[in-house]
């Protein structure tokens, strides 16, 4: 892999460079999830962040804070994998994988996952915003609570749509009908 400082573009082997745009979309990505993640373990942690279900702070057992903590950090995994789709380690399969591994990714197949995930990221934060659009805090956190909690999970609405943007830049640059284009 080699970076070219003037554009900021990053080489994938002998594929064309990710134009910096994308590189940089890559990168903001998983911080855009980080925030959601963070709120659910100070959950977990027992913070006073201001939750509360039907008035009484919540207080998740320990199944469910295993699940919380685990949801986040398969959340902020899969933001991550973002990343595969502009650096070199996104176009080979590990080598761990049975059958495929160490096998070059098929860009087809690559693109198809993403615009999988992006569509279904953005059908589910949408929906979750539509529900707070129609319902508002309807489990009665405190205000300053109920703030924090839309300013962390504010951000996932970008997941999606992001994601789809980077896909269209693979696609592109992986795609000999689109020469030079990204």
């Amino acid at each position: 892999m080699t970076s070219d400082t003037a554009s900021g573009a990053v080489h994938c082997g002998a594929r064309r460079p990710a134009p910096a745009w994308a590189v940089r979309v890559a990168h903001l990505i998983p911080l855009a999830v980080l925030p959601s993640g963070l709120w659910r373990i100070a959950l977990v942690a027992g913070l006073p962040i201001g939750a509360a279900a039907r008035g009484a702070p919540v207080d998740p057992g320990l199944g469910e804070s295993v699940y919380i903590v685990s949801l986040s950090v398969v959340s902020e995994g899969l933001a991550l994998l973002a990343l595969g789709l502009v650096r070199p380690w996104g176009e080979v399969f590990p080598s761990r994988l049975p059958l495929v591994g160490g096998r070059r990714v098929p860009p087809r197949f690559a693109v198809t996952v993403a615009t999988a995930g992006a569509v279904a990221l953005t059908l589910i934060w949408g929906y979750a915003a539509w529900g707070v659009v129609v319902h508002g805090n309807d489990l009665g956190f405190t205000p300053p609570g109920f703030t924090l909690l839309l300013a962390c999970y504010a951000p996932l609405l970008l997941w999606g749509p992001l994601l789809l943007l980077l896909t269209v830049s693979y696609h592109r640059r992986h795609s000999p009908a689109h020469p030079g284009r990204s």
